[in-house]
């Protein structure tokens, strides 16, 4: 979601987490779900599991209610079968935004989705007409006064591509998907927690907006991540406050 800055738009997704914690398990469980079903209930030989599974941890779900969705997913207890839909769409004067959804109802989610653009100012794309403004990575976020020099070591030694510290000492550490867990577990290794850590589309250029524009595209991103079929919102938005 769209912030003035790194640390608010962190901040304001964890707030927004907790005020709907029941709707976020939601989204996980189905994301474990699809991922155990996909690759196996492995979490050791599935990564998109492994990294299922530390969302649901984040989020402190119980590991029972885990367990239970991946034993549905690969079988051994019956589940609804989810589908993955990725909608591209436009938002305040061209702002492009990525919804990822998991449903068991195509025909129900597009409506849903095509409503919310509709009705926030915005219009649905077609497949392809904003990803190309994205790019799909890990992200690892550290709040101001970690150890740059400790973060940066961890990090490029394990195959991150970037780290980049903005003027309120945030620092961001950028990776190949394929690379994530390597990332992950070397800062983990070295005692670096992230703020933030995730598999994510990160806008190559960022739009700003502000004022009515900016409140009306926040309006439209929430919107968006309200709808129970909704996964993930990405933006290139950067909503001055």
């Amino acid at each position: 979601m769209a912030g003035h800055s790194k640390w608010a738009n962190i901040q304001h997704r964890k707030s927004r987490q907790d005020a709907k914690r029941g709707k976020v398990w939601t989204k996980v469980i189905r994301e474990v779900t699809v991922a155990a079903r996909q690759g196996g209930g492995d979490a050791d030989s599935n990564p998109r599991l492994r990294l299922a599974m530390d969302k649901a941890q984040a989020v402190n779900m119980p590991k029972d209610n885990v367990q239970r969705a991946i034993a549905k997913a690969t079988g051994e207890a019956d589940g609804v079968n989810y589908e993955e839909i990725r909608y591209e769409g436009y938002g305040l004067n061209g702002a492009a935004v990525i919804v990822d959804c998991m449903t068991d109802n195509r025909v129900r989610t597009v409506a849903e989705i095509r409503h919310v653009f509709s009705k926030h100012g915005g219009n649905l794309g077609t497949d392809g007409s904003v990803a190309f403004l994205f790019k799909h990575c890990g992200q690892f976020v550290f709040a101001p006064g970690t150890p740059e020099d400790a973060v940066m070591e961890a990090a490029l030694e394990a195959g991150a591509e970037d780290v980049i510290t903005d003027e309120e000492g945030v620092i961001e550490v950028l990776c190949p998907v394929s690379e994530y867990h390597a990332v992950q577990k070397a800062f983990e290794a070295a005692g670096l927690v992230p703020e933030a850590a995730e598999v994510t589309w990160k806008p190559e250029a960022e739009t700003e907006l502000a004022g009515e524009d900016g409140q009306k595209m926040q309006k439209l991103l929430d919107a968006l991540e309200d709808l129970d079929d909704t996964q993930e919102v990405y933006t290139n938005v950067v909503i001055q406050e």
